[in-house]
C-alpha cells in the first residue's frame, strides 16, 4: 500500500482530531497544497520583457513568481540543473537539449518568433562567405549560437575546422569588436546596430531560417500539478497582458522599459525589430491545435541539431508542449 510520509499510525478519530488543528499539514503530499510560488529565470532578451513589464505595472504577484535575473542561456540551464530555478526563459533549441540532458522541460508558453533577427556581420574586406575560411567568429554560447554557426557554415560550404569559433555573451561583443579580436560575429539585431556603425558589414539576410528562432517560457514537469497551477496560469496570463499594454500604450511600455534595456524610451522599440511577440492567438496556433505548429518547427530544430551534432540522438518529443495554462479567452 502507497502511503504518504513515514509516520506514526493513528486512528481516524486522532487523524480527523489532527486534521481540524493543522498539525497534519506539514505530512500532507505537495500535490494537496496549492498556490506554491514558481523561480523564473531569464536572461537578456526583448522577447521575455513583457513579463517585466507587467511586474512593473504591478500586474505580477510576487507571492505567486519569484522572477530571477541570469546572465545567459547557460547560467539558466545551470541552474536549472541545481535546482534553482523551476523555470526558464530559453530558446526552442535549447529546451529540445536540455531534455537531451535530463532536464524534463514543457514549454508552456510561445514569448516570440524571429524573422530575421540572427545576424552575421563581418569585417568590410570580407567580400563573401567563403573568404570567412580562417576567421575568428564571435559566436553566442549555447545551442542557439552552434545552431548559427552551423547554418553559416553550410552556406559557406565550410566545416568548424575552418573556422576560430570565439564563444562570447551578446554584451561582450561590441567590446571585442572594437578591440580587434574578431573577424565576425553572430549576433542578433538589437546588438547589431552598433556593430554596423563602426563598419561591420551584413553579409547574408539570415543565418536562421525564420521560425526556427523560437524563443519559449518551459517548466520542469514536476511542476505541471494542482500545486502550481495558479502560479503558471498567472505568468501566462500576466505576460499576455504585457503585450496588449505594449501594443495600446506603447509610449508608456516602452518609458518602463528603458530603465532595464539601459536606452532611451524612444530607441526601447528597436530591440523589438525582427520579432513577432506572440499574443494569445499566436500561442494558441503554436500550442493549442490539433498539429501544434511549434511541434513541427521542433522536429525541424531537432533534425538540423542531429545533422550538427548538437543532439547525439533524436529527441523524444512527447509532453513538450502544455497548452493547459493559456487563457481560455481574453
Amino acid at each position: 500500500m502507497t502511503t504518504f510520509c513515514n509516520t506514526r499510525a493513528y486512528s481516524r478519530r486522532q487523524f480527523l482530531s489532527l486534521l481540524a488543528t493543522g498539525a497534519l499539514m506539514p505530512l500532507l503530499p505537495s500535490c494537496l497544497a496549492k498556490n506554491l510560488a514558481i523561480n523564473i529565470g531569464f536572461h537578456d532578451w526583448p522577447g521575455y520583457e513583457p513579463t517585466l513589464l507587467a511586474h512593473s505595472l504591478g500586474w505580477s504577484d510576487d507571492k505567486l513568481i519569484n522572477l530571477i535575473q541570469t546572465q545567459s542561456i547557460s547560467d539558466s540551464i545551470r541552474q536549472l540543473e541545481q535546482g534553482k530555478l523551476d523555470g526558464v526563459g530559453l530558446t526552442l533549441a535549447d529546451v529540445l537539449r536540455a531534455r537531451e540532458m535530463g532536464i524534463p522541460l514543457s514549454v508552456i508558453l510561445v514569448c516570440d518568433i524571429s524573422t530575421g533577427a540572427g545576424q552575421f556581420l563581418v569585417r568590410p574586406e570580407i567580400k563573401e562567405l567563403a573568404a570567412i575560411k580562417g576567421c575568428r567568429i564571435a559566436v553566442e554560447e549555447g545551442v542557439l549560437g552552434a545552431l548559427m554557426l552551423h547554418q553559416v557554415l553550410q552556406m559557406a560550404n565550410l566545416s568548424l575546422a575552418d573556422v576560430m569559433p570565439v564563444e562570447l555573451s551578446v554584451d561582450q561583443q561590441l567590446d571585442a569588436w572594437q578591440r580587434g579580436a574578431i573577424d565576425a560575429v553572430l549576433t542578433y539585431e538589437s546588438a547589431s546596430l552598433a556593430i554596423m556603425k563602426l563598419g561591420g558589414v551584413r553579409l547574408c539576410k539570415r543565418s536562421v531560417p525564420p521560425d526556427l528562432m523560437v524563443n519559449v517560457f518551459a517548466v520542469r514537469a514536476e511542476l505541471l500539478d494542482f500545486a502550481h497551477s495558479a502560479a503558471l496560469h498567472h505568468m501566462v496570463n500576466v505576460h499576455l497582458q504585457a503585450i496588449e499594454y505594449l501594443n495600446t500604450n506603447a509610449d508608456d511600455a516602452m518609458y518602463r522599459m528603458a530603465a532595464h534595456f539601459q536606452l532611451p524610451a524612444e530607441q526601447v522599440m528597436v530591440t523589438f525589430k525582427s520579432l513577432v511577440l506572440s499574443d494569445l492567438e499566436h500561442n494558441i496556433r503554436m500550442l493549442g491545435t490539433t498539429e501544434p505548429y511549434l511541434l513541427k518547427s521542433a522536429t525541424a530544430i531537432a533534425d538540423i541539431m542531429l545533422e550538427a551534432g548538437i543532439l547525439h540522438k533524436p529527441v523524444e518529443l512527447a509532453g513538450l508542449l502544455k497548452v493547459d495554462y493559456l487563457p481560455v479567452s481574453r
